[in-house]
This record gives structure tokens, sequence and C-alpha cells, in this order.
């Protein structure tokens, strides 16, 4: 296994008496989406802070791509791209004219320049708002162009503080696309989202709450751990549901009847059991299988309430 790309250990920061993150230690690993979730005032953008070097911690250590944080906080600017909250275009400079002052921080020389901004200007669908100033774009398309422009320089790894938030639904699909197809390339992408669905793109979740870590996981894992796990209902006629129960095996143990057909809840959807399900619509006909999943939200409410418990 590689070394983490982005690892902190003891990383705390208080303000005077309020500690807004509490000894955090978070490992990321090469090529990942990585999903740092938490609700308001929980720590997220605090840490990101930290870790981008903007904000010095109390306490801990950080790293990012090899880059002791804290001792060299301007040398790993230049091996991220960040995307905040806050999209930071420059209002009566035109897109185009915020690009170039962007390539000329990042030292793009023309070439190199029309090459990486060709791309992204095509896949976030931007050409036609070139000329436009910021102040006069829709904040659909002045969030893709925050996030086009972090990738301009094609950093190793991306932080994205609530990229999706406020844009619609087709911009967000645009998002994830794009992340998925960085992290593809081997990028790595840290990402905050206040919409828990979105966690499904992602390979790894850490939730904080007051700013500390109460649950490191992939979301299977946690739903596993936070839910009730897959709700099976196999819709088939009452004369049929002994043979399903039979076909079902040591499953079955579990199963309730109705008139309408077989249901049964199961922890994992492990292949063997996704197998079972396959033959058995084949070998009864007429038979409808409908899996539902727990979802992230309720995944998340039931984290937070035990670690409250906790407490």
């Amino acid at each position: 296994m590689s070394a983490p790309i982005i690892r902190t250990s003891g990383l705390t920061k208080r303000f005077g008496d309020f500690t807004a993150v509490d000894d955090l230690g978070i490992q990321v690993e090469p090529g990942t989406i990585f999903a740092f979730l938490g609700g308001n005032g929980s720590g997220k953008s605090t840490t990101i802070r930290m870790l981008i070097g903007l904000l010095r911690p109390t306490a801990g250590q950080i790293e990012v791509d090899g880059v002791d944080v804290i001792k060299h906080p301007r040398r790993v600017r230049d091996r991220i791209g960040y995307m905040g909250q806050k999209v930071s275009l420059y209002q009566g400079l035109s897109l185009r004219e915020n690009v170039e002052f962007y390539a000329g921080l990042f030292g793009l020389e023309s070439a190199a320049l029309e090459r990486s901004w060709g791309g992204l200007r095509e896949r976030f669908e931007l050409a036609s708002s070139e000329g436009e100033r910021p102040e006069n774009l829709p904040a659909a398309i002045r969030q893709r162009a925050g996030l086009a422009l972090s990738m301009l320089h094609q950093p190793r790894v991306l932080l994205l503080d609530e990229p999706t938030a406020g844009v619609d639904v087709r911009s967000r699909g645009l998002f994830w696309e794009a992340i998925q197809d960085e992290a593809a390339r081997g990028v790595t992408v840290f990402v905050t989202t206040h919409f828990l669905e979105e966690v499904e793109y992602c390979d790894w979740v850490s939730l904080i709450d007051t700013g500390r870590l109460i649950a490191d996981a992939s979301p299977e894992e946690l739903r596993q751990r936070f839910s009730d796990g897959y709700r099976i209902v196999i819709a088939t006629p009452a004369a049929d549901q002994g043979r399903v129960l039979e076909r079902l095996g040591p499953v079955s143990a579990s199963a309730t009847t109705s008139p309408s057909g077989v249901s049964l809840t199961v922890p994992a959807l492990d292949d063997a059991l996704l197998h079972q399900l396959d033959t058995l619509r084949d070998a009864e006909p007429g038979t409808a299988v409908h899996i539902t999943e727990t979802p992230m939200t309720e995944v998340f409410r039931r984290a937070l309430a035990q670690a409250q418990v906790a407490r």
C-alpha cells in the first residue's frame, strides 16, 4: 500500500477557549475521492484552511503530498488545487482574463495554458462565457469556472469545499463526472459536501462533529455500521413463496411473507447473495426483486446520535 498523500495527526485548532478542531487524525490514500463531512460549525472549513497552509494549527502535524504544511505553508500551495465555498474570481476581469491571471500564478506559459484550459473549457461548457465578467454570470457557471481554475495547473491534490453548493442538478453531474475523471488519472480529491447522496461517489468518508472524528470508513462500511442494511422485497404469488424461500437458503430465516411477496433485511449485499437473487429471477418467471438501501442522511443521523450518547 502506498503512503497517504494527506496525513494529519493530533491536529488541533483553538480560538481562545473554543476548540474548533480537536486532536484530528486522518489519512487519505493517493488517487481516491475522500469525503470530509460534518454539520455547520463542525470544523470542516477550519481543517481545510489548515491543510492548505492558510491557518496555523495550535497543535499537531500536517503533511500534504510530502510537504510539511506547518513548516512550509507556501510550498504546499504549488501542489494543490483549491476551490472554496466562495469562488475566487476577480470582478472587473472577464473569465478569460481570470484564467490568464491564474495561469501566471501557476507559471503556465501560453502553450501549456491553451492545452489545459482548452480541455477544461470544453468539459465545463465555458466557451460562451469567456468574455463575460464573473459578476454577470449565473452562480452555476461561476461554480463551474471555479472548479476548472482549481484544475488549471493539473495538481496532484484537489481540495474542494462544498463545490456543488448552490448549483443546479445538471452542473452537479458535470462536477462529479470531472471529479471521477481526475481520480481515475491518479489525482486525489478531498471534498466536503452537504448533499449526502454524493458520498456514494466517494471511496472513503471521515465524519466530524464538534471538531472530533466520529466515523472513518468506506461508505459501505458506514452503512453496515449505522443502518439496518438492505431491504429486499421479492414480489411473487403466495403459491410460489415456499419455493422462493427454499432457493434463498440460510438468509430465508429472517424473511417474512405477505400476500404480495417475501421481504427480508440483510446487512450487506455480497456476491453470493446477488447471484442467488439473479438465479431466483431466472428460475421463477414473473418474480420481481426490489432492493432498497438506507439513505445516507439516515446513516449520518445515526452516527451523530451514537457519538452524542457516547460523550
